[in-house]
């Protein structure tokens, strides 16, 4: 099939104003939007600049605004989009050049809400590790899932308003540790997301949990995290 690929340029260098270029390719259906970028840059424009790494969904790095949604460049199929594709940066972050925005307001947000194991008590007698249950983890696996590629942040309108809200990704990584029974900071992270940039921006519009390609019920552990802020309860 033939594929009109429309990419979001921009270089800050030269450029004084975004544009989109378009590209005429031959693909399968079951080729990746990935590809077709790799395509573009090795044979057509070597100018074209993306982020991929790992390009099997692990890392993160190429997540994208793929006809008007985000997603994972790399996990995108040409089938699922048609024969006309559109491909852009994510919004809500500077753009650096073309497809590559400036993620640092993002992971900033990520390392306020603590996203490290905290416990300060002694080990167990026998020194091996803090056991859990199966039900204790099956508490806060879903969240455990993430991959920091920020698909959910930047689908967020209340983090396009203000790149001061921690966003959902955050809010994940803070569920994944709060709801952990080994860790013992719940109380200061559920204190961190009560602040003004916190939980409360919040307003369920379900952007995140779509755009998320680990498919994380991320509005649900939002939801806990309410409850649990109101309640205190952490089962």
């Amino acid at each position: 099939m033939e594929v009109t690929l429309k990419v979001f340029r921009f270089n800050p260098d030269v450029d004084k104003k975004w544009r989109y270029e378009t590209y005429k390719l031959e693909a399968d259906p079951t080729d990746r939007v990935l590809d077709l970028l790799e395509r573009v840059k090795g044979y057509t424009d070597g100018s074209l600049a993306f982020r991929r790494s790992c390009a099997h969904g692990v890392c993160g790095s190429d997540a994208l605004r793929i006809n008007g949604k985000n997603s994972l460049a790399c996990k995108a199929l040409v089938r699922d989009y048609g024969e006309k594709i559109t491909v852009e940066p994510i919004m809500g972050l500077k753009v650096i050049k073309d497809l590559i925005v400036d993620m640092k307001p993002f992971f900033d947000n990520y390392k306020k809400i603590l996203p490290f194991f905290i416990n300060d008590s002694p080990l167990p007698a026998d020194g091996k590790e803090r056991r859990q249950s199966i039900e204790q983890r099956e508490r806060f696996d879903d969240t455990t899932k993430c991959i920091l590629c920020a698909c959910c942040t930047t689908s967020c309108p209340s983090f396009w308003a203000s790149d001061d809200y921690l966003g959902p990704a955050a809010m994940v990584t803070a569920h994944r540790f709060i709801f952990d029974s080994r860790d013992e900071s719940a109380s200061e992270r559920l204190h961190i997301l009560s602040e003004t940039s916190g939980i409360a921006r919040c307003h369920t519009v379900f952007n995140c949990t779509m755009a998320c390609p680990r498919e994380i019920q991320i509005t649900k552990a939002i939801g806990e995290l309410k409850l649990a802020m109101v309640t205190g309860n952490l089962e």
